[in-house]
Parts: C-alpha cells; sequence; structure tokens
C-alpha cells in the first residue's frame, strides 16, 4: 500500500478519536462535576531515506537527515481538573468542593472512590450516601429526630435534634486529595478510582493543609466549555476531510502511475 494512504489514515482514525473525546466532554456539559478530557497524538516512526553526510573538508558542513513520517497516533487522554462553575442549588444536601479534594465514597466491592458529584442523599438507614447510594466515607449518620442539617465549610455536619435550640455535630466530611489526578481511572457514575499514575491519597479535612472548601446549598457543575468544545469539533472535522483529501489524492497519483505503464 502507498505509505500516503497509510499516514493519511492514521491521520482520519485520529480525528475520529478526537471527535468521540469532543462527543463525550459536550455529552457531559451538564453533569455535577464532570472534567473535560483533551486527545493528545504522537508522530509514529519516520522512514530514513538517507542518514546524515558530511562534505567538504576540515571545515565541514553537515546535511541533516532526510526522514519522512509514517503518520501519527493516539498518545493519550488526559483529564483536565480545572474548577468547574460553582452553581447554588438551595438544597442543603447539595455540596460543592471549591478547590482541590474528592469526596471519599464506598464501593461494592469494599474498595474506595472519589468523586467530585456533591449531589447527596439520605439512605433508609439515615446514612449520607450519593445519589448512586454510595456511603461517604468517614459515614455520616442522620438521626432519626434531626433537623436543620448544616455541613460547614470545614466538612461538620451537624443538626438539631428535638427541643435543643444550639445544633448538634454528628460527624465531619473528609476529602482525599492527589499528587496527580489526571491519573485517576474513570469508572463511570461520576466515579473515580486511584491508580499509580495518580499515586496514593492525601486524605484530610476540607479547608485544611491544601484541601479545598466546601460550599452547602451548592454543586460544581461541569468545566466543560461549550464554545471552546465546538471550536475544537468545527477543527478536527477539517483535519479529517484534508487527510481524506490526502488520500483521495494519493489515489489519483497511482491511478495516473498505472496508466503510464499500461
Amino acid at each position: 500500500m502507498d505509505p500516503a494512504l497509510r499516514a493519511a489514515a492514521t491521520g482520519m482514525m485520529a480525528q475520529q478519536t478526537r471527535t468521540e473525546v469532543i462527543a463525550n466532554n459536550l455529552a457531559n456539559v451538564n453533569t455535577a462535576g464532570f472534567k473535560r478530557s483533551r486527545a493528545q497524538f504522537e508522530d509514529l516512526l519516520y522512514q530514513t531515506i538517507q542518514g546524515t553526510q558530511v562534505i567538504g573538508g576540515t571545515e565541514a558542513e553537515t546535511l541533516p537527515a532526510i526522514q519522512v513520517g509514517r503518520g501519527t497516533r493516539l498518545s493519550g487522554v488526559q483529564r483536565l481538573h480545572e474548577q468547574g462553575p460553582i452553581e447554588q442549588t438551595g438544597r442543603n444536601l447539595d455540596v460543592a468542593i471549591e478547590g482541590e479534594g474528592f469526596f471519599q465514597v464506598q464501593l461494592p466491592n469494599g474498595e474506595l472512590g472519589y468523586t467530585r458529584d456533591g449531589s447527596f442523599q439520605i439512605s433508609d438507614q439515615g446514612v449520607l450516601v450519593t445519589g448512586a447510594g454510595y456511603t461517604i466515607q468517614p459515614p455520616v449518620r442522620i438521626p432519626g429526630d434531626g433537623t436543620e442539617l448544616t455541613i460547614s465549610n470545614t466538612g461538620v455536619v451537624s443538626v438539631r435534634r428535638g427541643n435543643e435550640i444550639m445544633p448538634t455535630e454528628i460527624g465531619r466530611i473528609e476529602l482525599a486529595r492527589f499528587a496527580n489526578p489526571s491519573g485517576l481511572l474513570n469508572l463511570g457514575q461520576n466515579l473515580l478510582a486511584p491508580t499509580t499514575a495518580s499515586g496514593q491519597p492525601v486524605v484530610g479535612f476540607p479547608n485544611d493543609e491544601g484541601m479545598g472548601r466546601l460550599q452547602q446549598g451548592s454543586l460544581e457543575g461541569s468545566n466543560v466549555e461549550i464554545v471552546q468544545e465546538m471550536v475544537e469539533m468545527i477543527a478536527a472535522q477539517r483535519a479529517y476531510e484534508i487527510n481524506s483529501k490526502s488520500i483521495k489524492t494519493a489515489d489519483e497519483m497511482g491511478q495516473i502511475a498505472n496508466n503510464i505503464v499500461n
């Protein structure tokens, strides 16, 4: 096969993947705590037609090697963890993180998962859980006679019990942060899992030691910018078109060469 056809084909596949990443970003524009991703590419191996050459005598000049590239491939999909907009909801079980950190949740397999989605619920057992039913860690249990639940900027959870005037502290939310949050593994359902690339979690209280602060009655929105994604999509479409044009041109040149032979 003509090397130009192979190189252009890799370019078309690269732009297809880029479009898939952009489409996923746009699909999650209203997903709480969602972080947009960006596809990254690298060039493939080069064919060296001629190596470096030295011309002349003692004050020689060196000519660079002549190389022809053979296309591109996906090198990674990077998740960008910029802060999303804080949107007020007025619901006392909605909690946004302003700054670094993730909520910790207990997964069915017993391991910990991490999320930026703070749209919490109260289970039938009175425990604070995520929208998918995963328990917040460490667990926070709401007493049956508890009213006026409040969550402070530092994660302290308090309720008013019975006829008490002063609120009672019933627990405290902890956050975890990672040296490389982009290395976390997506699990779906707004959940992430640690990997060797992310490093081990550092656990602490909100607003302490580099941790973000909490905002009750708010949610962190997706950090996807629709206009930016649309521009990226148009650029991907144009790059796809020009690569398809390269395939068409290489095919036409091959036909011309065949006609000469015939």
